[in-house]
């Protein structure tokens, strides 16, 4: 019989106590099973600015809107031209040409969600960024997108928003007819909950004293055979490693023949040649001799300056990672809190129950003396997350946009790793700087010679383009302002994918540029 991992008695009991799900339940029931009531809860205390009103930057809001932000305002005070009545989803065509493009597109966005708040500023950002009320305004969001800025523009803005870790995260998208690409810009990003394909050890090789207690003291040989067939492979296992132990000086199987002795001790303990508990142990029994220990990636966060030197104005990130610090160190297990998340496995319910109540009472035990480690108050659901989640917890350290560039040699050594991806960072480079160098309101008409010149500048002297360069630029030259609706419709997925990461804190975002090739249709990721 399979479990689910999930609190059988809640489960079982949840159609007589629960009252039917509200509105905003059913209609958020597929992401809430993504990202749970805390992600959406953080979505909808979110506010989004997101500069310019293109097709690609209303796909974007589409697939923000969609999910549930609490509030948008888009920054544009162009109105609508032919073109864009041509390539937006939310334009109502030729009825919006000489509208406001931000109006239109906020009022036919709206219609998407009732519960998202949306506002048109018909402002410039020069306007906004120069002034000092303009900035307090800018500080209010928890994340600004711009797409297709003007050079200049977005240096400036990028270049005020990284002063200060704490003014919103910057997404910047630029895209040329079937290229395009996105980076977003961040100080730091903690996630607790990041969704990793791994669950965190059951500690089999390091039982704690009632597991190890309850499975020594079951007496198999004299068992009813349903009893015995039910046994969950957990209690299996401690018991024929403590017997193991007895018998091998306390040391675990360690070389292959061991391991083979071992699986072989788990099946001859079988009743009936197909025992499904006892094949699930021997299946399993790797985790027996695999050693429960801190993963790598957790131990450097230990050593991380904001963590030794927490402070009562740390983030709580640094504050649990400190007290996790602390567990490992001082308690015997020398490894992470137990979890009391249990995996499928073959047993009858009262089993189960049993184990999951077992691993339950442990990992709260555990958990209140993480909290003891605590050295200022820390809300009880992020203890909760924290705890459930100590063995993938992740610290991104971003850079400002454009800073990779600024090292010319190392950013031309890493040309080979990915020649394909950054010809096309290179030619949409390229194709920026010219913009910023032309008229405003003049038509854009570069020459392969000129986006050529623009991309060598980037690189160091004496360094060559890629070969793929010529590629990109003849897409860059052909299309250098064509913003297509099936490139807008996958970058607001894209986009909007990563934005929601940044936002609820959950799943691992992109930390770099991410190259979009519409016509190889391909993706790659540029350090």
């Amino acid at each position: 019989m399979l479990h689910d991992a999930k609190d059988i008695n809640s489960s079982t009991t949840a159609i007589a106590t629960e009252a039917a799900p509200d509105n905003k339940t059913r209609r958020y029931d597929r992401q809430l099973r993504l990202w749970a009531a805390s992600g959406q809860s953080a979505l909808e205390s979110s506010r989004i600015l997101v500069i310019s009103g293109t097709a690609t930057s209303t796909s974007i809001l589409k697939n923000l809107v969609l999910p549930g932000i609490g509030h948008f305002t888009i920054l544009d005070p162009a109105k609508v031209t032919p073109e864009d009545a041509g390539n937006n989803f939310f334009l109502e065509g030729s009825d919006s040409i000489g509208k406001f493009r931000a109006e239109e597109a906020v009022r036919l966005l709206l219609e998407l969600n009732d519960g998202v708040d949306g506002n048109a500023d018909l402002k410039g950002l020069d306007e906004i960024i120069d002034s000092e009320r303009g900035k307090e305004w800018l500080s209010e969001f928890s994340l600004v997108i711009a797409h297709n800025l003007e050079q200049k523009v977005t240096e400036k803005l990028s270049h005020w928003l990284w002063q200060d870790s704490t003014r919103p995260p910057l997404v910047v998208v630029r895209s040329a007819g079937f290229l395009a690409e996105f980076y977003i810009q961040y100080h730091e990003h903690a996630v607790i909950e990041s969704h990793p394909e791994t669950a965190q050890s059951l500690q089999i090789d390091k039982p704690f004293p009632a597991l190890l207690k309850y499975a020594t003291s079951l007496d198999f040989e004299n068992m009813d055979v349903t009893d015995h067939g039910h046994v969950p492979f957990v209690i299996i296992l401690v018991r024929v490693l403590e017997e193991w132990k007895k018998a091998h000086v306390g040391n675990p199987p360690s070389s292959y023949e061991d391991k083979k002795e071992f699986k072989k001790e788990i099946l001859a303990m079988r009743k009936k040649i197909d025992a499904e508990n006892f094949e699930e142990a021997e299946s399993q029994a790797y985790r027996a001799w695999t050693p429960s220990k801190v993963p790598s990636d957790i131990h450097a966060l230990f050593s991380d300056p904001q963590v030794t030197n927490v402070t009562p104005t740390s983030a709580p990130f640094y504050h649990l990672v400190h007290a996790l610090s602390r567990f490992v160190e001082e308690q015997p297990s020398k490894t992470l809190p137990l979890t009391s998340t249990l995996p499928d496995m073959k047993s009858s319910t009262d089993a189960y129950i049993q184990l999951q109540n077992m691993y339950k009472q442990r990992a709260e035990e555990e958990k209140e003396i993480l909290k003891g480690y605590l050295k200022v108050p820390v809300d009880a659901d992020m203890v909760d997350a924290f705890v459930k989640n100590s063995h993938a917890l992740k610290l991104l350290r971003g850079k400002r946009y454009g800073q990779a560039e600024e090292n010319k040699v190392a950013f031309a050594e890493n040309l080979q790793t990915s020649p394909k991806a950054y010809a096309i960072h290179l030619a949409l480079s390229a194709l920026s700087s010219f913009a910023s160098k032309q008229q405003q309101g003049a038509p854009l008409t570069p020459t392969e010679e000129v986006l050529t010149s623009e991309a060598q500048a980037l690189l160091p002297p004496g360094a060559d383009l890629p070969h793929e360069f010529a590629d990109a630029v003849g897409e860059a030259i052909r299309t250098p302002t064509a913003d297509l609706p099936n490139v807008a419709a996958l970058l607001g997925g894209l986009v909007a994918q990563e934005v929601i990461k940044v936002i609820t804190k959950q799943y691992i975002p992109i930390n770099g540029y991410c190259v979009v090739d519409m016509i190889d249709m391909s993706t790659a990721v540029l350090g």
